[in-house]
């Protein structure tokens, strides 16, 4: 075991805690995974086949977009949402190499 807990969180790590956070709620689980690929939905369409009401999913899209788990342009009056996959590889890829580095 390390000693030392109070080590430095490596900078490639920094983001890992917002998008972990993020895709902890199931709403947001479910939001992410109406995207095709490629996609980018607005946040009616979102609210349109959702349970939830349009300024719940808001919420939800900006905790996403915070995380870094979708990126966003606004276009006239819409804002725009895509997921950010080459984030989410890196993430995700961080966790898959420490857990190699400590087979």
């Amino acid at each position: 075991m390390k000693k030392d807990y109070r080590g430095v969180i490596p900078d490639q790590w920094k983001g890992m805690a917002k998008v972990f956070a993020a895709l902890g709620d199931e709403h947001r689980q479910r939001i992410l995974l109406l995207f095709e690929p490629g996609e980018r939905l607005n946040v009616g369409q979102i609210a349109e086949v959702s349970t939830l009401t349009r300024s719940t999913v808001s919420h939800h899209l900006k905790v996403l977009r915070d995380s870094g788990v979708l990126q966003s342009e606004k276009i006239g009056k819409e804002v725009w949402f895509w997921i950010d996959r080459s984030w989410l590889l890196e993430v995700f890829g961080n966790v898959v190499d420490y857990i190699h580095e400590s087979a």
